[in-house]
Order: structure tokens, then sequence, then C-alpha cells
């Protein structure tokens, strides 16, 4: 960019060269968390006192770490955790670990609490049924489990893809760092440009929370599930 850039210009250009990252970041950072917090919260509810004091700490270390140390550790302190992997793609892998891990501490929470949700009179009548704890649990508590954990879901896809901008500390091509060399080359736009940055984040968190949160709890209040 030679000339000064408009408002438009830098948006697509934000939108073009950051967001793809952002949103892979996003997408594996969240469905690692799915499945280990789905897997923590299975141990806590069934797993027994020693299982669930596994889970449950894990979750209280993990919640209590900043994101950006975790990053860190992965990235720097750790650095041959990844030496499978292309030097130059470690710190985006050490990126997308650190998220999953923090992720899968919050998502075990809401999955724990969507699974008690269920009535536990279902479960009863499966084994009634014959049905075996694992075959009346993956085909009548998970489906209903994970339906009630929709509207908390979408709250922590907003929160990681908003956590996925950490990720410029180690030089990842996201969206706040393709911003920081906007900035750095128009010191004028500054503001301007981290507007826009934000902008961004809002497009790409509201409707999600809107649709698949505020939408879904209604469609669960006509069907008679979740709370009030």
């Amino acid at each position: 960019m030679v000339e000064t850039p408009d408002l438009p210009s830098i948006f697509f250009y934000i939108l073009v060269n950051g967001l793809p990252l952002t949103l892979l970041l996003t997408a594996l950072g969240l469905l690692g968390g799915f499945f280990l917090g789905l897997s923590l919260a299975i141990m806590r509810v069934y797993g027994g006192k020693d299982l669930d004091l596994v889970s449950s700490g894990y979750g209280k270390v993990l919640r209590g770490i900043p994101l950006l140390v975790l990053i860190y550790i992965f990235v720097f302190g750790i650095p041959g955790i990844f030496w499978f992997i292309d030097p130059l793609m470690r710190p985006l892998f050490g990126v997308i670990l650190a998220l999953a891990l923090r992720s899968g501490a919050y998502q075990s929470q809401l999955f724990r609490g969507a699974i008690l949700s269920v009535d536990p009179g279902q479960m009863m009548a499966a084994r009634a049924m014959g049905m075996s704890q694992f075959q009346a649990f993956r085909h009548i508590v998970l489906p209903q489990a994970l339906r009630l954990a929709i509207p908390s879901w979408s709250n922590e896809y907003a929160v990681v893809i908003k956590d996925s901008s950490y990720a410029y500390a180690v030089g990842i091509i996201e969206m706040l760092k393709v911003a920081f060399r906007v900035s750095a080359n128009y010191p004028l736009l500054w503001a301007p440009t981290m507007g826009v940055v934000a902008i961004l984040y809002f497009i790409f968190t509201y409707p999600i929370t809107r649709i698949f949160g505020e939408r879904q709890t209604k469609k669960l209040k006509k069907l008679g599930m979740g709370g009030g």
C-alpha cells in the first residue's frame, strides 16, 4: 500500500490477510476443547471419585493460568513438543494447543452442567429397558446434553475467537497482527485500524451468539428443556 489507505481498504486488507488464520485458530481451538471438555465432563459425572478429582483439578489449574502464559510455554518454553512439524509452523500449533487446553477446561464445566440437566429418570428407564450405561448415555443423555449446551457453547466460541488475538504475540499473522502492521506503516491510522479490528471481531461474534445462543434458548424453553 503506497497511498494512505481509506477505511474500506483497511477493512478488506485485514479481512483477506488476517481472517483466515483467526478462523483456523478458533475452529481448531474449539474443536480440541470440545473433545477434551466433553471427556472431562464425562469423567466428572460417571468416572467415580478419582477421575472426578483429576477432571476437577485440571479445570481449576487451566482456568487459573493466563492464556498468553500457556502460549509462551508451548511456543518458547517447550518448543520441542512439536518436533515432527516444520519449525515455521510450530508457533501456530503451540497457539492451537493452548487455546484447546484452555477452552477444554471451560467446556468441561458447561458440558457437565448440560449432562446433569438431563432428567436422571431417563437413564434409569433406559437401563430398565436393557441398555448398558454406555448405550443409554450415547443414545439418550448425550444428544440432549449437547443440545442443552449450545447456548453456552456459542458464548465459548465468542471467547475463543477473541482469545485467538493473543497469537499476535508469537508472530502469527491473524487479524490483530495484520492490523499492527498497517498501524506501523501508517501511525496516524492507528485508532481507525484498531476500530476496524474491533468491528470485525464484533461481526464474527455477535451474530453467532445471537443465533445459536438466544434463539436456541427459546427453542429449548418451548420444548420444556433447559432452565427458565
